[in-house]
């Protein structure tokens, strides 16, 4: 039995912005809602200064600091590799 071809259905092109509609309406129909995180830029030079000064103010406030690493050195078993 012959099978006739399949008729394509000529439909306009979507604009991305109908089609970035249609998935948010999509997944509040699904329970869920946007939202937008900020984070900081880990490339920014500036980032680098901050997390030492940082770190370095943790290190300094906490005398067990050195107690607690020995004692995670001694506790961690390395995987074999």
């Amino acid at each position: 039995m012959a099978r006739s071809p399949k008729r394509t259905i000529s439909r306009r092109p979507v604009s991305p912005s109908r089609r970035l509609a249609n998935y948010r309406e999509r997944m509040r129909a699904a329970g869920l809602r946007p939202i937008q995180i900020w984070v900081p830029d880990v490339c920014d030079p500036a980032f680098a200064g901050k997390r030492r000064a940082q770190a370095q103010a943790i290190a300094a406030s906490d005398p067990a600091g050195d107690e607690l690493m020995d004692f995670i050195t001694e506790i961690y078993q390395w995987p074999e590799g």
